[in-house]
């Protein structure tokens, strides 16, 4: 029943988590705060996140493999997204099984 989470200590890799998980629906509006130190994300949350957890440790998956691990993390087919690493950036595992890509994975939502 909140409005609005923190995020913190605040680094690329976060708020490139944080705009994929705006882009598909699960995040409004998200801003960078400067505090001087490591700095902060507040992002605006919609109601829409069941749960949303970081893998760890961070399995290397190749492309053949991303639907095995859709099975193990998400609750059924085509409900969540899988953010993974790749060589051409973060993205979803829907993206890095179309353009034949394999990564790390670093979190799920649904």
């Amino acid at each position: 029943n909140k409005r609005e989470c923190i995020v913190m200590p605040a680094s690329k890799l976060v708020g490139e988590v944080l705009r994929i998980m705006q882009l598909h629906g699960y995040l409004g509006e998200i801003e960078y705060i400067d505090d001087g130190r490591f700095g902060k994300y507040r992002a605006q949350l919609l109601g829409r996140i069941n749960e949303c957890k970081a893998i760890r440790p961070r399995y290397p998956a190749k492309a053949k493999e991303i639907a095995s691990f859709e099975r193990q993390y998400l609750p059924a087919r085509g409900l969540g997204i899988l953010i993974l690493s790749t060589n051409k950036g973060i993205m979803t595992s829907e993206e890095a099984r179309r353009g034949g890509l394999g990564g790390v994975l670093l979190a799920y939502v649904y």
